[in-house]
């Protein structure tokens, strides 16, 4: 079916427009930027879900050390007892020493001598499901019991970093939109060009009985076939691109960058996307001929 479209004849002699000959390359451009754009889209609200899933309904209490281990413990479990006894708290674990040195690894690398470092303790408490609870309150409560010890609220820095995330999601979107325009533009131009071009075999054409539909017929198959030419090279363009950024994004420390793979949803997405541009190219030339026939004849 695609080999019959590609090849139907054409009455009008298109591919003689010096035009034309550039339209692929210059879809091809929008696509590539098209598709970079929308793989952000996807990214972002993914890491905003990954970072809001993993973030939200979690606390965690800070317990800066003292001069005896002894007593670090016997502060600990103090603290303990004051945040599992507090209203909407589901659990409250203290983190091994291993795994706080895990945790600031990427951000100071391998100590030696970590475990003579006074490292604080640190309380992963889980709230219940659908739960706020009083952080300011909870905060007064440990602190009553140690100056050092402190309460992190996730959900602050979250909010802050999610609302960052819409913006540059926005400002995506409007990238994405303003190519679609672009495009529309692109092929708009083009085609009031090629009519002009062959204005004379057009009239030759309606003396002979073709009607208007069948001449916007002519040159939206011509903007279909261009299109999907430029789609396709866009998208193999696009797909080398998003898997150079796929594999510098593995060589950082996983605990910047949360984990991020491409669906089958997505490639779908990305191998439909020339077949979507070819349509819009198609009916955008179909339109501009139509009216521009309707005022010149």
């Amino acid at each position: 079916m695609l080999a019959r479209i590609l090849g139907r004849r054409a009455d009008l002699p298109l591919d003689s427009d010096s035009l034309g000959r550039y339209l692929p390359f210059l879809i091809a451009f929008m696509v590539y930027l098209a598709i970079l754009a929308l793989m952000g889209l996807v990214i972002l609200n993914a890491l905003t879900e990954k970072w809001d899933t993993g973030v939200a309904g979690t606390l965690s209490v800070q317990i800066a050390p003292t001069d005896t281990p002894s007593q670090d413990a016997v502060l600990l479990q103090s603290v303990l007892r004051t945040v599992r006894a507090t209203d909407g708290v589901a659990s409250a674990e203290p983190l091994s020493k291993g795994r706080i040195l895990a945790l600031l690894e990427p951000w100071l690398g391998a100590v030696s001598g970590s475990e003579e470092l006074p490292i604080p303790a640190l309380i992963d408490v889980k709230l219940k499901p659908g739960t706020q609870i009083d952080v300011a309150s909870l905060s007064e409560r440990v602190s009553a019991i140690s100056p050092g010890v402190s309460v992190d609220d996730h959900r602050v820095w979250l909010d802050q970093l999610v609302r960052l995330l819409q913006t540059i999601e926005g400002l995506a979107a409007l990238v994405l939109t303003l190519i679609t325009v672009a495009t529309v533009g692109t092929v708009v131009f083009t085609t009031r060009t090629s009519l002009a071009v062959h204005q004379g075999a057009i009239e030759v054409l309606h003396l002979i009985g073709a009607q208007d539909i069948y001449v916007a017929g002519q040159f939206a198959h011509r903007a279909l076939v261009l299109g999907l030419k430029g789609g396709v090279l866009g998208l193999l363009l696009a797909v080398p691109t998003l898997w150079g950024i796929g594999a510098l994004a593995e060589q950082m420390d996983a605990g910047l960058i949360p984990e991020f793979n491409m669906t089958i949803g997505h490639w779908s997405v990305l191998i439909c996307l020339p077949a979507v541009v070819a349509l819009i190219a198609m009916l955008t030339a179909r339109v501009t001929v139509m009216r521009s026939l309707g005022r010149m004849l």
